[in-house]
């Protein structure tokens, strides 16, 4: 599988111990080093080149850019001082024609922004109707009496993109830089497509056919986009080839099941082959011959529709229809709702009208309870992309096709989109818990829709500087009205307070790629779908453009009952990936934490920084944030407390993280990071080293009889199941501070190596009881 991007250029993902990202990019996992350099193993690696340059801007416009090594306040302003006017009215310049991200870092994948003082050009987030009047979307002249999911408009399409908005669309991309780089994006990919072969049938056992209905869904939105927007048939006759492939209607067939082809007892399988059916038929409407409609109805209905209504009777292969609010939910009920509302007044069978009757309302329980009361997706960050993906596609669908969200749209989707920004950190997410499997028709474009939905600019314009923003989707979701800098005001730091999650998220910049981030956890350990790690006090570092304690996402999802349940003994919790001792957090006794856990915050406090209109943020003296917990409840009986927290110390250059702990066994603290780790000749410090770029870890308390030691990621020898049966994390380094039993305050303290000279310092020892925003100054 290959992707394009504006330039149309060709990149082939990469074959690696791995899942794929939200555009169908691999993130790894685990990554081996590339040739000739040292990478990673947390980074999102799938374009392998240097830079993405940007159709529309000057190719090499770097000279706003520092290196990463100075990403300090006091680099920031040197940088700055010393930029000439014409190197930065050469970077305001390429930003005046619209585009603000100057390239995209191939091996994060996120945008690079140059960074300028002059904020001429980074303004107020906001939906500038009168200045863009060209660029708002008509009115839709359909409009419900009495809206029911049965009761559909007169015209076509239906989905998602009403004829109305493909009224206006060339002028829109005529006239907006993103909307003409998404458009070119997705041209280049179904040209690949086109090229391609049919989708080979392949059942990978756990995900079963989930890859190729994805890939199915993805080229029938694409060749349907590619043909409403220059009327060639050669994108529905190689639509057709594709449709008819699914079908098992080609020399060999399509798997080797005659009566369930899409594979129902893996429902996603089957909603996405129903959603791509439902897409290929509405918007083709017009193109399609009486024949050929007439044979998509048969199949849809055959290996989909039928499976679908006895899917809400069926607990096997229904299960995700009954108090279920993770991204299956999401994802069936929002496939079976757009391959009904498609097909509505032409499905003589019944099925689509019945479906309508179940999906909406089953979805409303459910999947639009997704979110937790702040924003936060429980099943992890990256399973956000699934379940908002399925929601935005069904709601967006019921608003075009019906005239109304029947009660999908709520305050926490309103709030989901501050979720996954605070999420993203500044090389990756905050990627606790599984990963995800294949991620094909997938990515974060369902923030376009909260954009416009909930009246939030900055989330439109976050995502349409992201890599994975060109998609047909976007092309009618994005407001393209927008304007401004989404960073503009933008508070730095922010908690998460349900309690299922309970988390917190500080940085330095949101502009810089070599900025400051640190991330922690407490929150429960189940009610997660089973997506979860036992990893309460789990926390991310990241720095100088690397992530320097980090995760280690997905076990493999084939192994023996990796998904079984998230009861105290369940196998899910002998796998080092999910197990407490594969994470970055305290570890009692070498057993995993209490499912049980209920912890409780215990103290937030932030300086309240906001990052202002320019791309270099300085924050002011004495800026800070911290974040602390309650996670006894974590542990068992020999552990009577311990509370952990997070801090930015010396401006926000510097971190903490400290443990106060009364325990009658022994404990590790843990942490994991793809790092070279040289231990000092005492032990009370640490060099990591990635690339040129170093950190220091020091422990500063208690003064006397804690150490640094290493060790390979791997379970320890009497675990239950033998090391050589587990995932391996080649690469991957333990940082471990082994300590008897007894009452301990552990300080940790993170110093980057900034370059520039910004020195580090030592903080004062100071109990959590007595944590204030400047407790900690020196």
């Amino acid at each position: 599988m290959s992707y394009h991007n504006a330039n149309n250029q060709n990149y082939s993902t990469q074959n690696l111990n791995s899942s794929i990202d939200d555009n169908g990019y691999r993130t790894p996992l685990v990554q081996e080093k590339p040739r000739g350099k040292s990478t990673s193993k947390w980074l999102k690696f799938g374009i392998p080149i240097a830079i993405l340059v940007i159709v529309g801007l000057v190719v090499g416009l770097v000279v706003g850019l520092k290196s990463k090594k100075d990403s300090s306040p006091a680099a920031q302003s040197s940088a700055a001082a010393a930029a000439s006017s014409a190197s930065v009215n050469s970077a305001l310049q390429a930003l005046a024609t619209g585009r603000f991200a100057t390239a995209t870092n191939s091996l994060y994948m996120v945008p690079i922004y140059p960074q300028v003082t002059d904020t001429a050009v980074f303004t107020t987030p906001t939906f500038a109707a009168a200045a863009k009047a060209s660029l708002t979307w008509p009115s839709d002249t359909f409009s419900a009496a009495a809206p029911a999911a049965t009761s559909v408009r007169p015209d076509r399409p239906r989905l998602i993109a009403p004829q109305y908005k493909w009224n206006v669309l060339a002028s829109h991309i005529a006239a907006d830089p993103y909307l003409t780089y998404w458009n070119q994006s997705i041209f280049g990919n179904a040209t690949e497509w086109y090229n391609d072969d049919p989708i080979a049938y392949f059942n990978d056992g756990g995900n079963g056919i989930l890859d190729l209905a994805r890939r199915f869904k993805q080229r029938a939105k694409a060749f349907s986009y590619a043909y409403r927007m220059t009327n060639d048939t050669k994108w529905v006759d190689r639509l057709w080839v594709e449709i008819q492939n699914v079908a098992g209607n080609t020399t060999g067939g399509f798997g080797p099941d005659p009566v369930d082809k899409w594979n129902s007892i893996h429902f996603l399988d089957t909603a996405e082959f129903s959603a791509g059916y439902g897409i290929a038929y509405d918007w083709l409407y017009d193109v399609w011959s009486a024949d050929q409609k007439s044979k998509m109805l048969f199949t849809l209905n055959q290996y989909g529709l039928s499976f679908g209504v006895n899917a809400f009777s069926n607990g096997t292969i229904g299960w995700w229809s009954t108090n279920t609010t993770g991204n299956w939910n999401c994802v069936c009920n929002g496939g079976l709702t757009l391959a009904s509302l498609a097909v509505l007044g032409d499905d003589t069978t019944g099925n689509a009208a019945k479906l309508l009757g179940l999906t909406v309302n089953n979805a409303v329980q459910n999947c639009a309870a997704g979110p937790t009361s702040d924003g936060t997706w429980s099943e992890t960050q990256d399973y956000w992309y699934f379940g908002t993906t399925g929601y935005a596609e069904m709601t967006s669908a019921l608003l075009t096709a019906t005239g109304s969200d029947y009660g999908m749209i709520n305050d926490a989707f309103s709030q989901t989109g501050y979720s996954h920004m605070y999420g993203q950190g500044p090389t990756q997410l905050f990627a606790v818990g599984d990963t995800g499997p294949n991620k094909f028709s997938s990515t974060a474009n369902s923030m376009f829709f909260f954009a416009s939905t909930f009246n939030h600019p900055e989330l439109a314009l976050y995502q349409r500087d992201q890599y994975d923003a060109p998609d047909p989707w976007s092309m009618f979701w994005y407001d393209a009205s927008v304007q401004g800098a989404f960073w503009d005001g933008l508070p730095l730091d922010r908690k998460f307070d349900n309690e299922i999650d309970q988390w917190v998220s500080m940085r330095n910049t949101w502009s810089n790629t070599n900025g400051t981030f640190l991330a922690m956890k407490a929150g429960m350990n189940q009610g997660r779908q089973t997506h979860n790690d036992l990893d309460c006090g789990d926390f991310v570092i990241q720095a100088l453009g690397h992530t320097w304690a980090g995760e280690l996402g997905d076990g493999n999802y084939n192994a023996l009952d990796y998904f079984s349940n998230d009861t105290q003994n369940s196998v899910r919790w002998y796998y080092y990936r999910k197990m407490t001792e594969g994470q970055n957090t305290i570890l009692v006794n070498k057993e995993n934490q209490n499912v049980l856990a209920r912890p409780t915050v215990l103290g937030y406090g932030t300086t309240n920084d906001t990052q202002g209109s320019s791309s270099i943020n300085n924050v002011a003296q004495g800026s800070t944030a911290f974040w602390y917990a309650d996670i006894t409840s974590a542990y068992f009986t020999d552990t009577s407390s311990l509370k952990r927290g997070i801090r930015y110390i010396n401006n926000r250059t510097q971190m903490l993280v400290q443990d106060e702990i009364t325990t009658t066994s022994s404990f590790q603290w843990r942490m994991h990071t793809n790092a070279t780790v040289s231990v000092s000749s005492d032990g009370t410090s640490a060099t990591l080293t990635i690339d040129n770029d170093k950190m220091t870890v020091s422990i500063l308390s208690p003064s006397s009889g804690a150490k640094f030691s290493t060790s390979d990621a791997v379970r320890f020898p009497t675990d239950p199941i033998p090391p050589e049966a587990d995932q391996p994390n080649p690469n991957v380094t333990v940082l471990i501070i082994a300590m008897d039993a007894g009452t301990y305050s552990l300080q940790v303290l993170f110093s980057p190596q900034w370059t520039d000279g910004t020195p580090s310092v030592k903080p004062p020892s100071v109990a959590f009881a007595d944590w204030t925003l400047t407790s900690h100054d020196v």
